[in-house]
């Protein structure tokens, strides 16, 4: 064979092997699985025709494109979402997890994209006072199962209260409505949305003040979550996390989906790293 046609296919063949070797890592690198819990409204829900869609997919979908990822999204049940992560079954949590030391052991977090209380809620017509603990001695309380709403009411309310723990919040909101449930201690946004209790009228209310401590148990604020050694791909979307903030296009998400305030807003020191 011509010398010169044997260079030629070799170099061709080293070329189109440099851009296969470059495309594939390419793709390894820009393709992203983000683990979420279903549903979680307004924060993450479905549409008639079956497809995700609220708040968290609209910002998780807006930071992945800040990131320059493609980014697919994973349903996984609260109670397994952590170890799905470590067992590789996604790339990153974003599903509302709250920033807790016990967490902090087990994955890495990214800054903080939004912080809100958790309340108690019960009938309007029953005359139950939180603040006696002793007073509550028997009554059942529903609670998202390994949530920071379990960890409290357990920690601070399993001697007297008979706690029920479900696989989502609807089981509890279905289960307090149904009359099961003397109360629930549950996330402000969800008690928002799937409770009404804010109105004079309401059939429902809420019991003492808005809980956002302690912060041993409540965290930080609720963030992403990644394997520890993935730094690189969490510091992508600090930054992100960084520009929807500063360019108020969180703000934006936040007034389509809420009537109050959600933010924790990064501090400049946290953005220039």
């Amino acid at each position: 064979m011509n010398k010169w046609i044997t260079s030629a296919l070799l170099a061709g063949a080293l070329v189109s092997g440099q851009i296969l070797g470059q495309a594939m890592a390419q793709d390894d690198k820009d393709t992203v699985r983000l683990g979420i819990d279903v549903p979680y409204e307004p924060f993450v829900m479905r549409d008639a025709d079956g497809k995700l869609e609220g708040f968290e997919i609209d910002l998780g979908n807006e930071l992945c494109a800040r990131a320059n990822l493609e980014c697919s999204w994973v349903e996984q049940s609260w109670d397994g979402i952590i170890p799905g992560l470590l067992a590789r079954k996604y790339d990153a949590i974003l599903s509302s997890m709250a920033i807790t030391p016990e967490r902090e052991r087990q994955v890495m977090f990214s800054l903080p994209y939004y912080n809100t209380p958790s309340v108690w809620i019960t009938a309007r017509d029953r005359d139950i006072d939180i603040d006696d603990k002793q007073s509550l001695e028997g009554l059942s309380v529903g609670v998202q199962r390994g949530t920071i709403r379990d960890v409290y009411v357990t920690q601070e309310y399993g001697d007297v209260l008979d706690i029920h723990r479900y696989g989502s919040s609807q089981e509890v909101v279905n289960d307090l409505q149904s009359g099961r449930l003397d109360l629930t201690f549950e996330d402000f946004p969800i008690a928002v949305d799937a409770i009404d209790f804010r109105q004079d009228d309401s059939p429902y209310k809420q019991l003492g003040d808005s809980i956002k401590t302690p912060t041993s148990i409540f965290g930080k604020g609720a963030a992403m979550a990644f394997r520890q050694r993935d730094k690189a791909l969490a510091a992508k979307f600090d930054k992100a996390i960084c520009e929807v903030y500063a360019d108020g296009t969180f703000d934006k998400l936040m007034e389509q989906y809420f009537d109050y305030d959600l933010s924790v807003r990064p501090s400049e020191a946290d953005c220039a790293q």
